[in-house]
């Protein structure tokens, strides 16, 4: 029998959860075993995944489930150095040379796990079958126009939080930006047609914020892209990969520039693919913004986990995104999951 172990989420600020009590129920109906870990921040309440007859463990018991249990969350295993032997499922974020990302692939090396990545869950076109991206370029967008508003008032953004739902999060933007007092900013988007561009060009539009949508069509010649200077806030939406142009080169910090805030959505600074050559760290909740430039101030926000700013409205889209996927768990060897396994295969054995 299929044994999914749902680990609670011990980073700071992260409320999301990849599946809901209904995918439970689908799941145990289809024969598989389900065991959710207790949480006291998980945005759905323990009780409603008992209620959908899951088996409820101690918070942060998962290195002891049973060996052939596949542990599913979302973000990064606490960084203790300790060997893997269980299969994963979450956003490892190991596969582009990441520092973190090295030191999670020799646990699973050491242990003889597996890690199956969520972000290599894929289509037969090589399509995402899963993705908070949209909530992301949401959330990444109203911080980015608070990093704006507080440039206004002489500041750097203050520190962000979770809010009930997407209406209470853009009541409170508008009146930050009314507070100004000055028209609203400049905006671009590259990436605009994918997951993450089109949440971000929602967020921006309905704050009367007016928008440039660059896609594939605007950047196939590879730059330079003075343009993107020549907004006030720039939204990336584009993965760090080989290659990626380069958006935002190191220079970019000089005057003579309009562009006060980078929001960089896809947020893989310490990548050597990453677009944006200003800065080289995440930012967090707490700080939101790098400063990386002085007259004229230039901001980076860089946080990584941005669609738990919305933990409801992300996590019950995520969930019903990878449920389908979730339900050939008992298929592991084959579709989208034997992808996923090759990468990390070829990842792991540094081929």
């Amino acid at each position: 029998m299929t044994h999914l172990w749902v680990r609670a989420e011990s980073r700071p600020n992260e409320d999301r959860v990849g599946i809901t009590p209904e995918g439970v129920a689908k799941l145990r109906a289809a024969g598989m075993r389900v065991t959710v870990e207790d949480s006291p921040r998980r945005v759905i309440p323990t009780e409603d995944y008992a209620r959908a007859g899951a088996d409820i463990a101690v918070e942060g018991t998962w290195p002891a489930a049973p060996d052939d249990a596949i542990i599913f969350g979302l973000k990064e295993l606490p960084q203790d150095g300790t060997p893997l032997h269980h299969r994963h499922i979450m956003f490892g974020h190991a596969f582009k040379g990441q520092p973190d990302g090295q030191m999670l692939l020799r646990r699973f090396r050491e242990g003889g796990g597996a890690l199956y990545d969520l972000e290599y869950l894929l289509d037969a076109d090589g399509r995402r079958l899963a993705a908070f991206g949209y909530w992301a370029g949401f959330a990444g967008a109203a911080v980015s126009l608070k990093c704006w508003a507080a440039q206004q008032r002489g500041e750097i953004c203050p520190p962000v939080q979770a809010y009930a739902d997407q209406h209470r999060l853009t009541e409170d933007l508008r009146a930050r930006l009314d507070a100004t007092n000055l028209p609203r900013p400049r905006a671009i988007v590259v990436g605009a047609k994918g997951r993450v561009g089109r949440g971000a060009a929602d967020l921006l539009s309905q704050l009367g914020v007016a928008v440039t949508r660059w896609d594939m069509a605007e950047t196939a010649h590879g730059g330079p892209f003075p343009e993107i200077l020549a907004h006030d806030i720039f939204i990336n939406a584009i993965l760090a990969q080989p290659g990626a142009p380069v958006f935002v080169p190191a220079e970019a910090v000089g005057p003579g520039r309009a562009l006060r805030v980078i929001g960089d959505v896809a947020c893989d600074p310490t990548s050597a693919f990453s677009p944006i050559k200003v800065y080289d760290r995440c930012t967090t909740w707490d700080a939101p913004a790098l400063r990386v430039a002085e007259a004229p101030p230039l901001d980076v926000m860089a946080i990584d986990n941005l669609p738990s700013m919305l933990p409801r409205e992300s996590s019950l889209d995520y969930a019903a995104q990878l449920l389908p996927v979730l339900a050939q768990l008992d298929r592991i060897e084959a579709g989208p999951w034997s992808g996923a396994r090759a990468i990390f295969d070829r990842h792991v054995s540094g081929r």
